[in-house]
């Protein structure tokens, strides 16, 4: 799923999906170029239409990504982050990079954010590693868990309620002229069937609550009829509430079918609508009762919901050290 706010303006690349039969792997990921930071054009089509290095950024990650999982497929890179850094830092050096006249600390070269997901079948279960740098997000997806996030935002606040009220700025993002790291966990022994599920914040940043986003993937995929359709529904869903581009990439393993998956969320489904609707979201009139209903009812709704979401959280580097 990939929509852009602007059409034909859209700074998100295309979402990466692959799966390599042969070994039993595969990789999803998605890439948000950060217009804010770089804004500038660095590149000039023939037609003489121009892109930023937000544009430029994203899609050379992307093309990056793309040959580096070619390699670990058949053997000749390692998974980890220190090569996929490799590939990317390689690909940005060899593109546009046309320095702007205005300078600052938040400008950057090419800069764009990336979530990916390598995942390995053994047996029947998964091996996942995601790999990450910014604030685009990897999911695990499971009827009894709910939506549980695999990867921290590298941002100096890391509660998704927060995250939601004041959009802080990146600490550390993919960019050609100054130092990024990607940043990895690995997660063994994810029980099957499984979805995993990347996405740019333009999919969960506009929500009220973190929940909101698992109940728009959830309804969705109950009212589908097949994959087409599911994709339809999202498509449809977030171009009605989102304000940016919008990159998300789904991959299930593991069932039978298209019905067998909706089957298997079918109570998951009805436990949020059970947990979280009682009382519904308070009406929001714009006085100051109406907004402190509001906050306190989102608070509450996050801190039911938030032991779930959380549990394979990353920890923060201050606990890493």
């Amino acid at each position: 799923m990939w929509t852009e706010r602007v059409p034909g303006r859209g700074e998100d690349a295309e979402p990466f999906v692959a799966h390599h039969m042969e070994t039993a792997q595969g990789l999803l990921a998605v890439f948000d170029g950060s217009g804010g930071s770089g804004a500038a054009p660095v590149w000039q089509a023939p037609n003489g239409e121009t892109r930023t290095g937000a544009w430029v950024g994203a899609r050379v990650a992307r093309l990056a990504t793309d040959c580096w999982f070619r390699e670990v497929a058949t053997g000749s890179e390692p998974s980890g982050p220190e090569s996929l850094h490799t590939y990317v830092e390689y690909f940005l050096s060899k593109s546009p990079q046309r320095r702007s006249k205005i300078s600052g600390t938040m400008r950057r070269l090419l800069p764009t954010t990336l979530a990916a997901v390598h995942y390995r079948i053994v047996r029947d279960s998964l091996e996942l590693q995601p790999l990450w740098a910014g604030d685009s997000r990897a999911y695990v997806l499971s009827p009894a868990s709910g939506l549980q996030v695999l990867t921290r935002d590298h941002t100096r606040e890391s509660d998704a309620l927060a995250l939601l009220r004041s959009d802080p700025p990146m600490t550390n993002l993919v960019c050609a002229d100054r130092d990024f790291i990607i940043d990895s966990q690995l997660l063994a022994s994810f029980p099957l069937p499984c979805v995993l599920v990347v996405a740019t914040d333009g999919w969960f940043g506009y929500v009220q609550t973190p929940s909101d986003f698992e109940r728009i993937l959830l309804q969705t995929l109950e009212e589908a009829h097949d994959e087409r359709d599911w994709a339809d529904l999202l498509r449809r869903k977030v171009q009605g509430y989102t304000a940016d581009d919008a990159s998300l990439a789904i991959v299930a393993i593991g069932h039978s079918g298209f019905g067998a998956l909706r089957g298997r969320f079918a109570a998951r489904m009805a436990e949020l609508r059970e947990r979280y609707d009682r009382g519904r979201r308070p009406g929001e009139s714009g006085s100051p009762e109406s907004a402190a209903r509001a906050r306190a009812w989102h608070e509450d709704i996050w801190h039911a919901y938030r032991a779930g979401y959380e549990s394979c959280l990353p920890p923060a580097p201050e606990e890493r050290a």
